[in-house]
């Protein structure tokens, strides 16, 4: 699902930011686990890059991984995830980001339910702005209402 829209960082939007969502995606931070806004959030919607706008992870497929950020098995649409090697922390780790805007999101690790591909998007709340799929339209994401109509049928 590619979306004809134009995301992109802008000083503004950088401007905007808390505190802690400029320490997560702009200088790849890490918010603190089970103390986030998205861990255990259970309303059907968007998780959308919280710099760009950029769509990045439904709640269709958010689960519950127990590790204290919000998981999902997969993005929304994949042209608007990166993926990158990070070695930081003396790690070998896959970093995510935002196609377009460059945030900091989190990494994706191979230990997620095996029935949907095995994937854990670990992502961080911070870099996140969720919309109501009752909303998606009037915000423009009206392409993704479909998603939640086939769900209910």
């Amino acid at each position: 699902m590619t979306s004809k829209k134009t995301y992109a960082k802008t000083a503004d939007a950088v401007a905007k930011l808390t505190p802690e969502q400029r320490a997560v995606t702009q200088k790849n931070g890490t918010e603190p686990p089970f103390r986030n806004d998205f861990w255990d959030h259970k309303e059907d919607g968007l998780y959308v890059d919280i710099v760009s706008g950029e769509p990045l992870f439904t709640s269709l497929d958010k689960f519950d991984s127990g590790c204290g950020w919000p998981s999902f098995t997969k993005p929304a649409d994949a042209a608007h995830v990166a993926e990158k090697v990070d070695v930081s922390h003396g790690m070998r780790r896959t970093e995510v980001r935002s196609a377009n805007a460059d945030s900091h999101l989190g990494h994706v690790f191979e230990d997620g339910p095996r029935d949907t591909g095995g994937l854990r998007y670990c992502i961080n709340s911070a870099a996140l702005r969720f919309i109501p799929k009752d909303q998606l339209a009037a915000q423009g994401y009206g392409e993704y209402v479909k998603l939640f109509e086939s769900e209910q049928a």
